[in-house]
């Protein structure tokens, strides 16, 4: 069963949400302010954080953070009401992974879920043996090399740490080298739920990546193609 971890203090929504994702099979922890939550979290091994951004004690935002200076593994669902995409960025910039707008139908709730939940068990490890380098599970391209099986990403002989998320879309671009993907193609396929698209989520992570990635100028390997999407190439 999986562990979910509710971080919300409108007892209204806590009573929905529990009652509705016990109903579909999994075991909630509720916290009720930001300071209990990320204790919790500390403390226990919850497979997924729903977390509210309005908190009392410490808001959603600084929760996100203190997590992710501990676990950037656990995926972290937003909550809010704020809805503006400023507020969108700043909730996925702070470490989370995906977000939903108040009001919400529960069964939009639900897909987000089970789509979180699969992605972190696709990227979950596997081994604890590192590959030969020329097995199927290790991906290069240029100095870049990406192992699935111990989810371990170099470029240049540095480690580099990826969220759950940066982690899925860099692997998505190292399976279509060279090609120019669309923005709803990248959604589709590395968040797996139809949003708006209108949203600039897939902008905001390819920031993200091209950050941690394409630290020397003269050597990018994410690319805007303008009007089309974004290509995996070398310069």
């Amino acid at each position: 069963m999986k562990k979910i971890i509710l971080i919300e203090d409108e007892t209204s929504v806590v009573s929905f949400i529990k009652k509705g994702l016990q109903e579909n099979g999994y075991e909630i922890s509720v916290a009720f302010d930001g300071r209990t939550g990320v204790q919790l979290v500390q403390a226990n091994d919850f497979d997924l954080v729903i977390l509210d951004i309005m908190l009392p004690e410490m808001n959603g935002l600084d929760v996100c953070k203190e997590i992710r200076k501990t676990n950037q593994s656990v995926p972290i669902l937003f909550l809010t009401a704020l809805g503006t995409s400023e507020n969108i960025v700043l909730g996925l910039e702070s470490g989370g992974d995906d977000y939903l707008v108040k009001p919400f139908k529960f069964i939009e709730l639900v897909a987000r879920v089970k789509s979180l939940l699969r992605r972190s068990n696709n990227n979950g490890p596997q081994e604890t043996v590192e590959p030969e380098p020329d097995n199927e599970h290790v991906f290069q391209f240029s100095d870049l090399i990406v192992n699935d099986y111990t989810k371990k990403v170099t470029r240049g002989g540095e480690e580099i740490t990826l969220t759950s998320t940066e982690y899925k879309l860099l692997l998505y671009f190292l399976n279509n080298p060279e090609k120019v993907i669309s923005r709803a193609e990248i959604l589709d396929t590395v968040w797996g739920v139809n949003y708006e698209l209108g949203t600039n989520v897939v902008d905001v992570y390819v920031n993200y990546l091209r950050k941690k990635l394409d630290s020397q100028d003269d050597n990018k390997l994410i690319h805007t193609v303008i009007g089309m999407g974004y290509v995996l190439k070398k310069n």
